[in-house]
């Protein structure tokens, strides 16, 4: 029945040439879902980001933070330049994240970009808005000929400024 409802409303909103306004399609669109009593996400958590949309997400925004979400030794053994590593397998992984400024706009990827895409839910669970998940992850960075750096220590995370 809720299905029903809800599809018999949005067809009518999406039909009706005199609901040209996007807000209007938004509004029945939700009011379907509440007296269906689902729920929607106003938006996605993440988008996902190629290797060449990550790379220039990455060089030109200044307020961007690359987030690796891979071991230790992952990151080791190849990062993207100035990444900022947090393991999602730590079991403080949530905390760590929760710190995070939510003003910067966060590139995050893991080797294949499964950890990434979760990390990347989890966050936009968080408050997080700006959160891009590299697609393929490492694999498909290295396959575009993106650049690694290997060893090297990662940078500090940018903690959330403290409330006044």
């Amino acid at each position: 029945m809720k299905h029903l409802v809800l599809s018999l409303v949005v067809a009518a909103v999406v039909l009706s040439p005199a609901v040209a306004d996007v807000a209007a399609v938004k509004k029945a669109t939700a009011e379907a879902a509440q007296s269906a009593n689902l729920s929607f996400p106003e938006k996605p958590a993440y988008r996902n980001f190629n290797p060449q949309q990550f790379d220039l997400a990455r060089t030109r925004n200044t307020n961007a933070v690359v987030l690796d979400v891979r071991t230790r030794e992952e990151f080791v053994e190849g990062h993207i330049p100035g990444a900022v590593l947090i393991d999602f397998k730590a079991p403080d992984f949530k905390q760590k994240v929760s710190q995070l400024d939510h003003e910067k706009l966060y590139l995050v990827h893991c080797a294949a970009g499964g950890r990434s895409a979760k990390a990347a839910e989890l966050m936009g669970t968080l408050g997080f808005d700006r959160v891009f998940n590299l697609e393929g992850g490492m694999k498909a960075w290295t396959a575009a000929g993106k650049p690694v750096e290997k060893n090297g220590t990662p940078r500090p995370a940018p903690v959330a400024p403290a409330a006044k």
